[in-house]
């Protein structure tokens, strides 16, 4: 059986940068830096390791992040009500914003399909019930052509990762029941059916399902109670990666995609593990 120590080259997080209000959306770049949030702070950062952190931008309550295909920056911006794209000129344009005329909830985490699909959650709990106007929280995909569907609706929608071959869709369920979603989709990017892949819940209150990757033996990392939880493939626990603060998302990133970007609470973190990451759809295509 597969244990942790398996797993991780270094066992204790190594902080990186503190001094903040709540990080968040950690994203590798191939050129050697990467991206995060001070969520409460509303403010986007770039960082090269072992420097200090670069303000890029002012958000509206930012939260997770991706690259689209043309390595553009999409961010969730919670506060606007919108998943928004970062030109390569630094100016920032709303990629989507409303499901069938009606305003989004408050988006919160975000990934890119290879086919240029993008898939984000959309959870309804934290906007009052008067300011609701589609109704319930689910998971949108844009497609490449703009067009804007639902995929699946769930409870409380947080993190999302797709399988190697982003035939499943992985869902972190934040609230109420804590769990993992399964979500099974056909060649199109439709569902075809869904099943609880791992339950998360657990006594405690530092941290709930949240931020998700998955790396290249089809591992689920996940942060939770106590720090990141790691499944293998089949939905077993394989253990718990503990953390000294509430840590809220994560991120493979590096040269080799070895090294685990952790945003917990005030600090960003690394820690290495000795498989890689999936990577980015548009890191493959840069060469």
């Amino acid at each position: 059986m597969t244990a942790l120590n398996d797993i991780l080259e270094t066992t204790t997080p190594t902080k990186v940068a503190s001094g903040f209000v709540f990080t968040e959306g950690p994203l590798w770049h191939p050129d050697g830096f990467f991206y995060f949030v001070d969520l409460m702070s509303n403010l986007l950062y770039r960082m090269v390791p072992g420097q200090k952190p670069e303000k890029v931008r002012d958000t509206q309550a930012g939260n997770g992040t991706t690259f689209d295909l043309q390595g553009r920056l999409l961010n969730c911006e919670g506060g606007a009500r919108s998943v928004t794209r970062m030109e390569h000129d630094g100016s920032v344009t709303t990629l989507v914003d409303r499901f069938e005329g009606k305003r989004l909830s408050r988006p919160n985490d975000v990934i890119c399909h290879s086919n240029g699909s993008i898939l984000f959650t959309d959870p309804d709990f934290r906007v009052p019930l008067e300011q609701r106007e589609i109704g319930h929280a689910a998971i949108y995909r844009v497609a490449p052509d703009g067009a804007v569907s639902e995929v699946v609706r769930c409870e409380y929608p947080n993190g999302l990762a797709l399988s190697k071959d982003e035939r499943t869709l992985f869902v972190a369920n934040t609230r109420w029941t804590q769990y993992i979603h399964a979500v099974e989709l056909d060649s199109a990017g439709n569902m075809v059916r869904r099943r609880v892949f791992a339950d998360m819940s657990a006594d405690g209150s530092n941290g709930v399902p949240d931020g998700m990757k998955i790396d290249e033996a089809g591992r689920v990392f996940c942060t939770g109670t106590g720090g990141v939880w790691v499944f293998e493939p089949d939905g077993s626990l394989i253990g718990i990666i503990k953390m000294p603060e509430v840590c809220a998302n994560i991120g493979f990133g590096g040269p080799d995609l070895c090294t685990l970007l952790l945003t917990a609470s005030t600090s960003v973190y690394t820690l290495r593990v000795k498989v890689p990451g999936l990577p980015h759809p548009w890191y493959r295509l840069r060469g």
